[in-house]
């Protein structure tokens, strides 16, 4: 007996919890009209409507009540509240069983954190969950979203966005073509066709997967990302006047681009820009190919050095030099390259414009190289120096020099090397052009490698968007 007690008490419960999820809705107005529409009990209810189901309100001119369906259609200024929540529009359904409001003819949702607007919008009031679709716009204190579709979660502050999404922060803008946002913490995870256009450094991200988290101000971009960034710096440019050649400083738009597997951006007090993997980078005659390049934005330096133990040196190329070394650091000033210092391993690969075949070479533990607006104009090496000069009598060859010391200085003029300085236990050795001539490789310092993938602007670009 007690078996059954409790059985028929677990059955009325379970009546009882049905027949609350089953609530019928209540609707009162100034007039009432009831009739039979195919076979159906349908009432109409005519000014100062109120449809009520538990703690969900709605208002509207006039509402046509499917009594056996338990549910009504709205029209004319239709309110529904719940709590904070207020949805408006001038026509919509409500489906009782489901506790579902839904309109096609323009929507508005608010909660006195957001406003959400579409063309047609979905809301279920148990779940706390909207979907709105078409011309969808999502407001709030920090930012402004809109997209396609848009799936929003009240009490979880959280949305996912579908088609041409676009969501401006601050003094960031992102695009893809779906998106996750938390409204609280702000935190957006974007996929496929990932665009960041950053008004702060004039820059743009591609890439197909991102990571936002702006209260720890940082930013990681994956998926074969590429980053674009596009600077102005004065140039020495050569004029040509009825009193002869002078020279006047220019300003000139350079545009850096660099490729990579990941990035990721710190945007705190170091600002910090990071890209590793596969790094190529481009700006003016500028490139490199490395293993990590950290950018120190606000110091406006960059270091490139091997992250992985089995990765090949850094590879730069300034003009018509190539630098290897295991790290390499670059200091800018008013956006144009002021120092480069190589650590470790250093050498430096200079090709001779006229004779293409002819490379000066020039090794140590440590490089530092000094530019001027023509160019490199010093060169410092330190520890364990080895250099090969070609030598040339009016532009005409005229052998090579080959020396070693513990300090070097070279200083150029016009891009050429003009005059070297060695200290510290020099030697040199002279070979004459007929010992030279066609023996050019044979005349290679410890270390000596031609690479041939120097990146092109152009074709990171190509590679990315297609021609």
């Amino acid at each position: 007996m007690k078996i059954k007690a409790t059985f028929f008490i677990i059955l009325l419960f379970a009546f009882a919890n049905s027949f609350a999820q089953q609530q019928y809705i209540t609707i009162t107005g100034d007039k009432f009209v009831n009739s039979v529409l195919n076979g159906e009990m349908v009432r109409e209810v005519i000014n100062n409507v109120v449809l009520t189901q538990g703690n969900v309100r709605i208002t509207c001119n006039h509402a046509t009540q499917y009594l056996s369906r338990n549910e009504a259609e709205l029209d004319g200024n239709v309110v529904a509240t719940q709590d904070t929540l207020v949805i408006t529009t001038s026509h919509g359904f409500y489906y009782g069983d489901e506790r579902r409001a839904q309109s096609n003819v323009g929507v508005k949702l608010y909660d006195k954190k957001v406003t959400l607007t579409a063309d047609t919008g979905v809301y279920y009031f148990d779940l706390d969950k909207a979907i709105f679709q078409h011309r969808v716009k999502l407001v709030d204190t920090a930012s402004t979203l809109t997209s396609r579709q848009l799936v929003y979660f009240k009490k979880l502050g959280k949305s996912i966005s579908v088609g041409n999404v676009k969501i401006i922060e601050s003094k960031n803008i992102i695009y893809a073509d779906t998106l996750v946002h938390f409204r609280d913490s702000r935190v957006s995870i974007a996929d496929s066709r990932v665009k960041i256009n950053s008004e702060s450094n004039n820059s743009i991200i591609y890439g197909n997967h991102l990571e936002d988290y702006p209260d720890s101000s940082y930013t990681m971009v994956t998926k074969d990302p590429l980053f674009i960034q596009i600077d102005s710096s004065y140039v020495m440019k050569k004029d040509t006047t009825a009193a002869g050649i002078d020279s006047s400083r220019v300003l000139q738009l350079d545009t850096l681009v660099i490729r990579s597997l990941k990035m990721e951006a710190y945007r705190d007090t170091i600002n910090i820009f990071k890209a590793e993997d596969s790094v190529q980078i481009v700006r003016g005659n500028f490139s490199s190919k490395n293993d990590f390049t950290k950018y120190f934005r606000g110091k406006r330096k960059i270091i490139t050095f091997k992250l992985k133990p089995l990765a090949g040196q850094p590879v730069i190329w300034y003009d018509n030099s190539q630098l290897t070394g295991d790290s390499v650091a670059i200091i800018l000033i008013n956006n144009k390259i002021d120092q480069l210092e190589v650590f470790r391993n250093s050498f430096i690969l200079s090709q001779n414009d006229k004779y293409k075949e002819r490379y000066d070479q020039i090794s140590g533990n440590k490089i530092i190289i000094h530019f001027d607006e023509s160019g490199i104009h010093e060169t410092e090496v330190f520890g364990g120096v080895h250099s090969i000069y070609y030598l040339y009598d009016n532009n005409e060859a005229n052998g090579l020099s080959k020396s070693s010391s513990e300090h070097a200085k070279i200083l150029f003029v016009n891009k050429r090397v003009d005059e070297v300085k060695l200290y510290s236990s020099p030697t040199s050795e002279f070979y004459p052009e007929n010992k030279v001539t066609g023996s050019e490789l044979s005349f290679t310092l410890p270390g000596y490698v031609k690479y041939n993938n120097r990146p092109v602007k152009n074709a990171l670009l190509e590679n990315y968007f297609g021609k």
